[in-house]
């Protein structure tokens, strides 16, 4: 795994003596990506430009250096990532008189477009990667991203340059980049915590959607990327050619496409290990390493003392049970509080999942024995493990027969009264209803219950679900994405809601947190559940194979019993989080105190002050926790003072 960058300056504004100075100023920004190794490489008379910075995981002899020229010298290339099945490929080119120099994967995609051109080789890779290729006789830049949208790759323009980056540090380092926040991104961010693909925080620069290709031959003044792999063909060629095999086939499938996609990610010249949570998820993973290595798997841990956070007993449970070597942490808050401050460098644009805290503090701690871990990620949006995905369901099945102007009138309702006003009332009406019906925070519960009441479809549904700021708090906005654009089709209301997480949220939430956490720490993260067999296969199987009595990941739950026993693994899904909303009223106050202070916000003209500064008091007081909306705003105030 690595950090490239590079641009395509086709005006020619910079000297040709300067362009080698520039583009390693761009990728020094990156060396925490790439450690072990650095390179540039110019096209002088064309005004190309790329870095690399290298962190070596397979050939980590010099053959592995990049920038890299195909053998024929009409391609150069910059890679960030891992194409898994680099060895079979490695055989079939052989087989057709190419010759290698070295043992890379990335010599094996030089020679895979040199064979079957762009498109076609990258069809056949089966990895995670980012690159930026330069062909030199047609003087055409492609850049390209895989098809989950495991490695991050931003792209943008300044006047006639193009220019790219695994993260936007290293396009601020350009001389000419002059960067505006986009308000209406801002707002996205405050509504989903993260910022929804295509859009980046500055206007103008994109991240190029999973599983496309950009090329630009200098001519097109807005070059459009091209798929040449989506999600929603999956999902539509899944469902319209279901697995027609019995349960016990499907297990077995299943089983054997895991293994192969686990097999396929210990390829590796480095140490290696995983993240192991105790979940079902990290759980399958790594019994089907163990299951395919003589030597003990390496598995890490971190656990708080917090009960409610805690899950390292459980991971240390299956550890024991698979034979792992195991190491575990428990954290102190001091431990946690310390990452805050690195968030906005890590990050570049404003995130706040608050799981980003321990997903650093387990990769700091895997990086202290391996260079690469496997990680679970990925079974929830592929075996509907969601709480949203059934949660959805039902609540369509109750509201979804009343008009649809009834229901907009009664949320309107709903929120015209304050939450701790819908609190009072219950609490005179709590002791004479059933005791399934007496709710501490009725006012919370009711105003969940008005973001959704409005839905017309499975999107606005699962909008309405997963959003914290509803309102508008960003000053010159426009309105928010409405996730009901993402409609690709789907009959069946929860896979619909599966669809929009799998394209959504996994790739600009939970695959951006594991990236930046863990090559924040120079460490490899790889995800098998990711593998585009296993997506393909997932959606092609029936409901009824994930969802099941009540539970998710029905299927992937009897791949595990088979190594695992039932009883360590069945027990409430807990989140990966840290306690926030103790700490606002604790060791973060003054903190967040002084980012919030209401002059700071009027001066800075981004975010409306007094809606924050409400939830703020009410948060303090102790009367309602909005530990995720005042996050939300945390970490944007954090990154606006890192960066301006």
């Amino acid at each position: 795994m690595c950090g490239i960058t590079g641009f395509w300056d086709i005006s020619r504004q910079i000297s040709n003596d300067k362009l080698p100075q520039v583009v390693r100023q761009m990728s020094n920004t990156l060396t925490h990506r790439g450690p072990d190794d650095s390179g540039t490489w110019i096209d002088g008379e064309a005004g190309i430009a790329l870095g690399h910075r290298r962190l070596a995981i397979i050939d980590l002899s010099p053959g592995g250096h990049q920038p890299m020229l195909s053998g024929d010298n009409r391609y150069a290339i910059v890679f960030n990532g891992e194409i898994y099945n680099f060895l079979e490929l490695r055989r079939e080119l052989e087989q057709l008189g190419h010759k290698f120099r070295g043992h890379s994967d990335t010599e094996i995609m030089l020679a895979g477009f040199s064979q079957w051109g762009i498109h076609s080789a990258v069809e056949r890779f089966n990895g995670m990667f980012a690159f930026a290729l330069w062909d030199r006789r047609e003087r055409v830049i492609h850049i390209g991203r895989d098809r989950m949208g495991e490695k991050p790759l931003y792209y943008g323009f300044t006047g006639r340059t193009l220019l790219f980056a695994s993260e936007l540090k290293a396009l601020k380092a350009y001389p000419d980049f002059h960067p505006e926040i986009n308000r209406d991104a801002l707002a996205s961010f405050l509504r989903y915590s993260y910022i929804s693909s295509p859009d980046s925080i500055y206007k103008g620069i994109y991240k190029l959607p999973p599983g496309c290709i950009l090329s630009w031959d200098g001519n097109d003044t807005h070059p459009e990327p091209k798929p040449y792999w989506q999600v929603k063909q999956a999902a539509l060629m899944g469902i319209s050619e279901p697995f027609q095999g019995s349960e016990l086939e499907a297990v077995d499938q299943l089983e054997a496409l895991l293994k192969d996609a686990v097999g396929l990610r210990m390829i590796a010249d480095v140490p290696l290990g995983a993240f192991l949570s105790g979940g079902i998820d990290s759980s399958t993973i790594v019994a089907l390493m163990q299951a395919q290595k003589s030597q003990q798997v390496k598995t890490f841990t971190i656990g708080f003392h917090e009960r409610e956070y805690n899950e390292a007993q459980h991971a240390k449970a299956i550890a024991e049970h698979l034979g792992t070597n195991h190491t575990e942490l428990y954290v102190t808050p001091e431990d946690t509080l310390s990452v805050i401050p690195k968030l906005p460098s890590l990050y570049d644009e404003p995130f706040s999942d608050q799981s980003q805290i321990p997903t650093y503090l387990v990769s700091q701690l895997a990086k202290e024995s391996v260079t690469v871990s496997l990680s679970g990620d990925g079974g929830d949006e592929l075996f509907a493990g969601y709480n949203r995905h059934f949660l959805g369901r039902s609540i369509w099945q109750k509201i979804g027969w009343i008009p649809s102007i009834f229901r907009h009138v009664a949320a309107g309702g709903i929120t015209a009264i304050t939450p701790g006003t819908w609190d009072r009332i219950f609490d005179k009406v709590n002791p004479v209803l059933p005791k399934n019906l007496r709710y501490s925070s009725w006012g919370d519960y009711l105003h969940k219950l008005a973001k959704v009441l409005p839905a017309t479809n499975p999107q606005s549904m699962y909008g309405g679900l997963v959003s914290h700021w509803s309102q508008n708090v960003v000053i010159g906005a426009s309105e928010h994405l409405n996730a009901g654009q993402l409609e690709i089709g789907l009959s069946d209301f929860t896979q619909q809601m599966v669809y929009m997480d799998t394209v959504t949220y996994l790739p600009d939430d939970i695959l951006v947190k594991l990236d930046r956490a863990s090559m924040g720490v120079g460490l490899e993260g790889r995800i098998p559940m990711l593998d585009h067999r296993l997506v393909e296969f997932a959606w092609g199987l029936p409901l009824s194979m994930k969802i099941r009595d009540g539970m998710g990941k029905w299927l992937l739950r009897q791949v595990l019993y088979k190594y695992v026993p039932k009883e360590l693994i069945e027990r409430p899904k807990m989140g990966f989080g840290v306690p926030i909303d103790s700490w606002l009223r604790g060791p973060l106050r003054e903190w967040a105190a002084e980012l919030l202070d209401e002059t700071r916000l009027h001066q800075q003209g981004f975010l409306n002050p007094q809606p924050i500064r409400k939830l703020w008091e009410e948060h303090l007081s102790g009367s309602r926790n909005w530990q995720y909306h005042l996050w939300d705003v945390l970490m944007f105030q954090a990154w606006l003072e890192k960066h301006y």
